[in-house]
């Protein structure tokens, strides 16, 4: 009898637990957001999924990794020049090999007051 009530008492916990669940206004704020969301949690579109996340991973790693790389570059002519460069064609021949493209649908742009590189979207 005592298992019986247990087994009752946990079953009807559970389907407590079960029905509170988020409410449907955090789905509508995911569906607004601008980058997608690939953790749909469904197992027969995980393999789009996970190549979605990895495709927005490696563009996000490229434009960290360019960034860090120009801004290096500016400090290093800051520090040979003792100013900011101009504009960012200025590190070509003696800091940079080429300016690195920004990723598609955004643009590099460089600040010569305070020598900041950021990445923004066109």
């Amino acid at each position: 009898m005592k298992t019986f009530s247990f087994l009752l008492l946990s079953l009807v916990a559970g389907l407590l637990l079960a029905g509170c669940g988020g409410s449907d206004s955090s789905k509508s704020a995911q569906a607004t957001n601008a980058t997608p969301n690939y953790n749909t949690g469904n197992p027969i579109t995980a393999p789009v999924d996970y190549l979605g996340a990895v495709g927005q991973a490696k563009k996000f790693s490229e434009k960290q990794i360019d960034l860090a790389y120009l801004n290096e570059a500016v400090q290093q002519f800051s520090a040979a020049e003792g100013r900011l460069p101009k504009d960012l064609n200025e590190l070509v021949p003696n800091y940079m090999h080429t300016i690195p493209s920004a990723p598609y649908g955004s643009k590099i742009v460089y600040d010569p007051t305070n020598g900041m590189v950021k990445v923004v979207k066109q």
